[in-house]
């Protein structure tokens, strides 16, 4: 009776059309995530068109007693963002959040909805001559309250910084309905704690993003983008610090790629082309300069033929147009979907500091090959930041569902071990969300896991928010 009084007054408040229920509606797309790993039942999924619609489905949730799932564009990998199987929980579909509400040029920021596709985001700020810099494989469908509730990462991060980074100020429905409205622009505000960076992060634990205020910067005059091929982990590590001490700020992006994950693009995308060929590793850089293309393009070639000197590349190819640049990002945007066809495989996203990659990915990379032979590994990410997404796929001829049912706990178990041994952490930009809430229990500090959960106490007593995820 109590879910049947909570429909009826969704349904009132919504509309019959943005209330779905599983035995009337196919939700696969809703509740079941991206990576095919987790499937859920939802009492009902939930499409809210306002700030005030969210806030009204919070009430009465609250009032109910009932769980709230949110949701944005569903392409998150660790499992946070589905229902569970009990078939009581609402998913809170934020996709129709999808309005930018308007760009600040002169205070370089933009305020957009939560459902809103980053892609979007970042026409509306190219459309006023501005650069808004997240960046990442799946702009074209994941959204920004789940790249806020996910600290998303990105190509970028080494310039432009996480989204946390990013994010001036936060419009949030906290779980019993009241709505904060915390979309400063401002730079400074120096006025009591910092809410905003509670709920970034948070992965929908603790209250439901429904805006943000972003920044923007200027376009950039010019960038240069190429591909290098090192002979090893630590001459791409050299590489960036060379182009680091050589470019400054205007060095945006340092992508890494192993042998594997470029054969594994080759196999299942044939038609991309591959400028340097097989090498044991592949650097993808890109540089963004404020002044002239000629000058950007002098800075770029100057770097390069001194690491071909010193020995730390020994072929590069540089972009001569913006679709050979945006050929050289898909190839290093297409390593996932290979992932993808090729089967089911065990995913890292870690994080180390970049002086440790390479004694991190020596010891971890042979303690793989000894425990499990065969295995193959596809390392590949955004050196750097230090994020490296450090995946195992089944032995070829080995079912991929087989070997992950068997082999993923002591895996994880391995190559955590070392992550920390390193001074890292087990999730980069992923997040934790039901994938790695054991691990976190079982790794993070103590202090830290004490502190986490009184505030998840604090902001969400009942324990309705995302129930399940993180904690």
């Amino acid at each position: 009776m109590t879910q049947a009084l909570l429909l009826r007054d969704l349904r009132e408040r919504l509309g019959d059309a943005h209330v779905l229920q599983p035995d009337t509606h196919e939700l696969s797309a809703y509740q079941r995530d991206w990576r095919k790993r987790y499937e859920g039942r939802a009492l009902a999924v939930l499409r809210p068109g306002s700030t005030g619609d969210v806030a009204a489905v919070m009430a009465l949730a609250a009032r109910h007693g009932v769980a709230v799932v949110p949701q944005g564009g569903n392409t998150g990998l660790v499992g946070g963002g589905v229902p569970d199987g009990s078939g009581t929980q609402l998913l809170l579909s934020l996709q129709r959040l999808n309005r930018v509400r308007g760009v600040d040029s002169a205070n370089l920021t933009l305020v957009a909805e939560a459902g809103c596709v980053l892609q979007h985001v970042q026409q509306a700020a190219q459309a006023q001559g501005l650069l808004f810099p997240l960046s990442l494989a799946a702009e074209g469908s994941c959204t920004l309250g789940g790249n806020l509730s996910t600290n998303a990462g990105g190509t970028q991060v080494l310039r432009y910084g996480n989204a946390r980074e990013l994010c001036l100020g936060l419009e949030v429905v906290t779980v019993d309905g009241r709505v904060w409205n915390g979309l400063s622009g401002l730079r400074k505000d120096n006025t009591g704690y910092d809410l905003r960076d509670l709920f970034i992060g948070a992965e929908g634990t603790l209250g439901v993003i429904t805006a943000a205020t972003m920044k923007l910067y200027p376009q950039p005059r010019a960038r240069m983008t190429a591909l290098a091929a090192c002979d090893s982990l630590q001459a791409a590590v050299d590489l960036l610090t060379q182009a680091q001490q050589h470019c400054g700020a205007a060095l945006t992006g340092f992508e890494v790629m192993n042998a594997l994950s470029l054969a594994l693009v080759a196999r299942h995308f044939p038609q991309l082309a591959q400028p340097l060929g097989p090498r044991p590793w592949t650097v993808l850089l890109e540089l963004s300069d404020s002044e002239s293309e000629a000058h950007a393009r002098e800075r770029f070639e100057s770097l390069l033929e001194r690491a071909l000197e010193r020995g730390l590349i020994d072929d590069a190819a540089v972009a001569e147009s913006l679709a050979q640049s945006q050929a050289m990002w898909h190839l290093r945007e297409s390593i996932p979907l290979a992932q993808s066809e090729e089967g089911l495989n065990i995913k890292h996203d870690i994080a180390l500091p970049v002086s440790r990659i390479p004694a991190f990915a020596e010891r971890c990379d042979a303690a793989l090959a000894q425990a499990f032979p065969g295995s193959r590994l596809v390392c590949f990410g955004h050196l750097g930041d230090g994020n490296l997404h450090y995946n195992l796929q089944a032995p070829a001829g080995v079912p991929a569902a087989e070997f992950l049912r068997t082999h993923e706990a002591a895996v994880n178990t391995l190559v955590y071990d070392q992550v920390l041994a390193h001074d890292g952490s087990i999730s980069a930009e992923h997040g934790i969300g039901q994938l790695k809430r054991g691990e976190l229990a079982a790794r993070k500090d103590a202090v830290a896991l004490q502190l986490m959960r009184a505030i998840k106490a604090a902001l969400d007593p009942q324990g309705l928010m995302n129930p399940g995820r993180v904690l």
